[in-house]
């Protein structure tokens, strides 16, 4: 189960667009200050609404990411069933 997470989503969505719609854009620290949030969670939101925009390809968008990580969840729980018959099994050696 992940960690709750310290901030709203509503509050994450609105603290994007204000940044995204705003012209010139804003101070980003200044803009977190605004919004009660810290300035490298600000930052990290922004980027990751960027990679979904795809304005930008150095990070996965929210949707890859969410696959890679039902990915890795699925391929642990093969991982854990293939050795429990390596374990319960004979040795078989020779």
């Amino acid at each position: 189960m992940p960690a709750p997470r310290k901030y709203p989503d509503e509050l994450r969505q609105r603290a994007v667009r204000l940044y995204r719609e705003s012209d010139p854009k804003p101070v980003i620290k200044r803009l977190a200050e605004q919004l009660g949030v810290h300035p490298e969670a600000l930052r990290n939101w922004i980027r990751q609404d960027e990679a979904d925009h795809g304005q930008r390809s150095d990070r996965p968008t929210t949707v890859e990411a969410e696959e890679l990580r039902r990915l890795r969840k699925e391929n642990a729980e093969l991982r854990r069933a293939n050795e429990i018959p390596r374990c319960s099994g004979t040795s078989g050696a020779s």
